[in-house]
């Protein structure tokens, strides 16, 4: 089983920025915890600060099906694009493998203009406010729905 992370701006900060809203662990702390709890999976991590790289990884990944490097889902942390981005969402749209949306903190109890998502309802399924255990409940949920 193969799973890829992609992670959007400002989240290669995770463990020191706003730590009060977004924890103390590393986005390389995480990833080892989940490595640990699902070695039967392979993971491949990507972040970028840049809305089109988002976009091709999206496309690259999500349209690769049928291809024998498939992925068998997407965990997608959009950062702040997951409130502007109508390109993202398209992306998103148009994948042929499940996209997870994850947020670390709950957007709904967060500043107005975080409060809606342009991701969710494009989304296979969404994980909203579970800290950095999102990425774990993510793993789960793909794992889950590959039986």
């Amino acid at each position: 089983m193969r799973i890829v992370i992609i992670n959007g701006p400002n989240l290669n900060l995770l463990g020191r920025r706003e730590v009060n809203i977004y924890g103390t662990k590393s986005m390389e702390q995480i990833l080892v915890d989940i490595q640990r709890a699902y070695p039967e999976v392979y993971f491949e991590y990507r972040q970028s600060n840049h809305e089109g790289e988002l976009i091709d990884w999206i496309q690259e990944v999500g349209l690769l099906k049928w291809n024998q490097e498939a992925a068998n889902g997407i965990i997608l942390n959009a950062g702040g694009y997951t409130h502007t981005s109508v390109a993202l969402r398209d992306a998103v749209a148009c994948s042929q493998v499940p996209i997870v949306e994850v947020h670390i903190s709950d957007i709904s109890r967060r500043e107005s203009f975080r409060q809606t998502s342009l991701l969710t309802d494009v989304c296979a399924h969404a994980i909203i406010g579970q800290g950095t255990d999102g990425y774990q409940q993510a793993t789960e949920w793909l794992i889950e729905q590959n039986k």
